[in-house]
């Protein structure tokens, strides 16, 4: 009786370590000090301009998303007066670094630009509101240079001085893609180029989103 008493009895659970709390990594908090951090008060007419310029990017940015890139749009734009000297000036940069990188650098010329302005918004001002407008303008230009991929074939744009790619050999893209045999994919990289500006242009804004609802809750009436 004594052994199916001990046979039966139940068996006594091991104590288990109390885990200990997660702590947020260096890495996570760096990363919000940077990219979310607010005013301890916020102006309200200060707050108010970020709100109006906000809107100005969502409405614009969804004309940018919702239009195809055959259309050209952006390559219309207003901003694309804006970019064309930041992609004139990218081909003079990446002059010393030979043939190739000398075509490419038109159009990482017009990328890196809101680029710098990303890092100077985040690193130096620490205004990442600032960094999220320069998100969304980064992500208008990769949109901005999808319609010259995609025409890289065709040669019908009409390029800096009135001449298209079949009059004058100055057809970047036409040049690179033949350079590298992938002439066959301009309409494909295209995409991806829209694509790639279609995304972080939503990151961007959703960024904006956050930044102005914490800035919100600390408005100084």
């Amino acid at each position: 009786m004594t052994f199916a008493k001990l046979a039966h009895a139940p068996r006594p659970v091991p104590a288990t370590r109390p885990r200990p709390p997660v702590q947020d990594s260096t890495w996570f908090r760096l990363a919000e000090d940077r990219l979310l951090t607010t005013e301890e008060s916020v102006n309200p007419f200060h707050f108010a301009g970020r709100v109006l310029a906000f809107l100005v990017l969502v409405l614009w940015g969804w004309r940018f998303m919702t239009t195809p890139l055959e259309t050209n749009y952006t390559g219309e734009s207003l901003l694309h007066l804006v970019n064309l000297p930041f992609h004139e000036a990218g081909h003079l940069l990446f002059m010393p670094f030979g043939r190739f990188m000398t075509i490419l650098g038109g159009s990482l010329g017009q990328i890196l630009m809101p680029l710098v302005c990303l890092g100077t918004f985040l690193l130096k001002t620490r205004d990442p509101f600032g960094g999220s407008v320069a998100l969304w303008w980064t992500a208008e230009n990769f949109m901005d240079v999808a319609p010259y991929i995609n025409d890289a074939r065709a040669m019908d744009l009409l390029l800096l001085g009135g001449f298209t790619g079949k009059e004058v050999d100055a057809h970047d893209w036409n040049n690179l893609l033949t350079m590298l045999g992938w002439l066959q994919y301009d309409h494909g990289l295209a995409k991806l180029s829209y694509g790639m500006g279609t995304v972080l242009m939503l990151l961007a804004l959703a960024w904006g989103a956050m930044l102005l609802h914490r800035q919100y809750r600390r408005l100084d009436w």
